[in-house]
């Protein structure tokens, strides 16, 4: 009898590709997950073909970090209501913590009354001295003019306006900043106004009136020393003459130190000004009404055109001798000495409502009457009146009104 053959081995029997499958025909584990891997494989190919891929990927981070925050912001309540004991709920684990110390109230002090004695120690005092603030200055105080001063600077040194100072000097100074000199003594006053000496026959009224205040102002003033119980009636007030008063606030008209208007028809006004007045001129050359410098230095050496100060002119630089030049056409009105500080004087009109003046000459070439015309030497510069120094004094006036030059000159 023969047997038949044994049964080859059923692995061989299985078909290609099946190795890791059993015999019931069921994938295993390691099938599955190669499986699984090709799948998500050939998915990536499409998005990278479809050009998905880096905005999937991206996505997929955003969601994962998103994931990561939530969790820990879910945590984080979770640890610290597992750590942070509380008494009430865990009354064995509070008993193991240790307890803090308490803080000691401080020890109650004896109260002490002013004067009372001390046996032992040191005491501590309280310090009676009290720095007090700097007082408001009332009284008029004097100053001494030192050389090199200027009006301008000795008001900025005691924080008032030029004007006040030439206000409160009147008899020194005449309304005039180039009459500053050294060792002059200067009223100063604690604050700006004018400075007015009791006449007799003044009124309150009228004082007051005059300097653009009220009545009340002068009487208030506490460096005046005036009593207004006894002052009496303020058209006839108890106030010796010779007194005298600051104004706080005072305002007044300066006396005119400079050349007024000179008509050609009558330059005789002059006349007050000094010898150089002219005689009255019957034609000559009219102006154009376009300026020219009258030195060649375009820029000042002394004071700039300040009226709030009564200085309507501008200071030239320039050396003694330096040419001084006509700016526009015109006639000679004035030429000569003036005694109102300006020394060598020339006055120009020009026929136009235009009117220029040039003083500290130290030499005048041209006469009275004559005609000039623009850029004509007519002098020199120099130092003569009252003058600090060398420059040219130049003054600009159209229709009887002085006029800033910097705003005609080129």
């Amino acid at each position: 009898m023969t047997l038949p053959e044994a049964a080859s081995n059923p692995v061989d029997e299985l078909p290609p590709g099946n190795l890791n499958r059993n015999p019931l025909g069921i994938a295993s584990p390691v099938e599955r997950t190669t499986d699984s891997q090709n799948r998500l494989l050939q998915a990536w190919e499409a998005l990278n073909r479809a050009g998905l891929a880096e905005p999937v990927l991206k996505l997929g981070t955003d969601l994962l970090l998103l994931v990561l925050v939530l969790g820990i912001i879910w945590a984080v309540p979770q640890l610290y209501a597992y750590y942070v004991i509380s008494p009430d709920s865990n009354p064995a684990l509070a008993a193991s913590l240790p307890t803090p110390t308490p803080i000691p109230m401080p020890p109650q002090l004896p109260n002490y009354e002013t004067g009372q004695a001390f046996n032992s120690g040191i005491p501590r005092l309280n310090l009676l001295h009290t720095n007090l603030p700097s007082r408001s200055r009332f009284e008029v105080t004097q100053y001494t003019v030192q050389a090199g001063d200027t009006l301008f600077g000795i008001a900025e040194k005691f924080s008032l306006r030029p004007e006040t100072i030439l206000w409160a000097n009147q008899y020194t100074l005449g309304d005039n900043p180039h009459n500053l000199l050294p060792d002059q003594v200067l009223n100063i006053l604690p604050v700006d106004g004018t400075y007015h000496k009791w006449q007799t026959g003044d009124g309150l009224n009228g004082v007051a009136d005059f300097f653009g205040v009220r009545p009340e102002d002068i009487v208030n003033w506490p460096g005046n020393k005036l009593d207004s119980t006894t002052i009496g009636d303020y058209a006839h007030p108890n106030i010796p003459p010779g007194t005298w008063l600051v104004v706080p606030g005072g305002k007044r008209a300066f006396v005119t130190w400079s050349a007024p208007e000179i008509p050609r028809d009558n330059p005789g006004v002059a006349k007050v000004l000094g010898p150089g007045a002219c005689e009255a001129v019957a034609d000559g050359a009219i102006g154009v009404g376009l300026f020219i410098w009258p030195a060649n230095n375009h820029f000042l050496s002394g004071f700039d055109y300040t009226p709030e100060a009564n200085h309507s002119g501008i200071d030239i630089d320039g050396n003694e001798g330096d040419p001084v030049y006509v700016v526009d056409n015109g006639v000679v009105v004035y030429a000569g000495w003036n005694d109102w500080g300006y020394g060598n004087t020339i006055v120009v009109n020009h026929g136009n409502g235009w009117q220029t003046l040039y003083a500290h000459l130290s030499s005048i070439s041209v006469g009275c009457g004559q005609s000039v015309w623009q850029g004509n030497l007519i002098g020199a510069i120099g130092s003569t009146g009252r003058s600090s120094g060398s420059h040219l004094h130049f003054e600009m006036m159209y229709s009887g009104t002085k006029v800033n030059p910097w705003n005609y000159l080129p």
